[in-house]
């Protein structure tokens, strides 16, 4: 079950990467959203959620393992974060490359509420709600480019 829960958390391996491993981790969701998005809705919409508790229960667990709250190892939050950016958008090419980039920059950025919720909220669902809350200002913004397009 350990190895289970670790290939997971790390992004089949990529979070044990030195250099940007949250950027590898949104990497690797965007092959994960182009396999999912293939999935009709609502379907679609109730894997979500329930990735988003696999996802919780999973980095719960990674940071036992790891003995570290919300360790750089752990990059499944940033697939799930990836997944809730692509939400009811077009799969095109150009704009999976945007949300890539809006993501990643509201990830890092953290902007309000998002790092209160990071620091408030404790065990796995804390690591992966700041990146749902990174993803749904990232399609926001991704949804109003493709308006504009």
């Amino acid at each position: 079950m350990k190895h289970f829960i670790l290939i997971l958390a790390t992004g089949f391996g990529v979070g044990y990467s030195p250099v940007a491993p949250g950027t590898l981790g949104t990497l690797i969701a965007i092959p994960v959203y182009y396999f999912l998005s293939n999935i009709s809705s609502p379907i679609y919409e109730i894997t979500l959620i329930g990735f988003f508790f696999l996802s919780g229960w999973i980095s719960e667990n990674a940071e036992i393992f790891f003995g570290k709250k919300d360790d750089q190892r752990i990059v499944i939050d940033e697939i799930m974060g990836f997944l809730i950016t692509m939400l009811w958008v077009p799969k095109t090419a150009i704009l999976i490359v945007i949300g890539f980039f809006l993501f990643r920059f509201f990830d890092i950025l953290k902007p309000f509420p998002i790092r209160r919720l990071e620091k408030k909220l404790k065990g796995g669902y804390g690591v992966v709600l700041d990146d749902v809350m990174a993803g749904i200002y990232a399609n926001i913004v991704l949804r109003l480019i493709y308006l504009f397009i």
